[in-house]
């Protein structure tokens, strides 16, 4: 039996945890069984949790590794990589919000999956910088250069203006915010 103080902590997460996903992914029920698997996974192994540190960060650490072990599967599956497939199942949004949001997608998508990863640990999710060479498995000064390079990339993809400056990560959290619901 999973003592109710942990699984209280894993149920806060859940929101978190599942942000994260849709933004690693981009597909909202393929987020949704990253997060049922890293929580079985935290359950399965929670006698490896050590208490007193964060279980948010914990969970978020068996979502990646998961997320990264499934990508490379994956990869040996069939590729479109002109997006042709992808181009004949897509409808076009009708609102400048979605677009907005296929911008900012499209931008992240570009990004390399170190910078994404971070970009969206810190910025989306408000993860310290701290948290995120922890999840990442890297230093902190390696976060603080991946998060740095990731925003100016971003904003040149996005054609920002210095006023419409990235920090603190106002256009990640605020199209996360209009279009991403929990």
């Amino acid at each position: 039996m999973v003592d109710p103080a942990l699984r209280q902590q894993m149920l806060v997460a859940v929101p978190h945890l599942r942000a994260f996903a849709i933004s690693l992914s981009g597909d909202v029920g393929y987020a949704d069984d990253l997060v049922q698997s890293a929580l079985m996974r935290g359950l399965e192994y929670i006698d490896k949790f050590q208490p007193g540190t964060s279980m948010q960060a914990w969970l978020f650490t068996i979502l990646r590794n998961n997320y990264y072990s499934e990508l490379r599967k994956y990869r040996r599956e069939v590729e479109d990589p002109d997006g042709i497939m992808a181009g004949s199942l897509a409808v076009l949004p009708e609102q400048d919000a979605c677009l907005d949001l296929n911008d900012m997608l499209a931008a992240l998508a570009q990004l390399s999956v170190e910078q994404r990863e971070v970009l969206l640990l810190v910025g989306a999710e408000g993860v310290s910088y701290e948290e995120a060479a922890n999840i990442c498995g890297t230093t902190l000064g390696t976060i603080k250069s991946r998060v740095n390079r990731a925003r100016t990339r971003l904003a040149e993809l996005l054609d920002l203006v210095p006023e419409e400056d990235l920090a603190p990560n106002r256009v990640i959290q605020a199209t996360l915010a209009m279009h991403v619901s929990f």
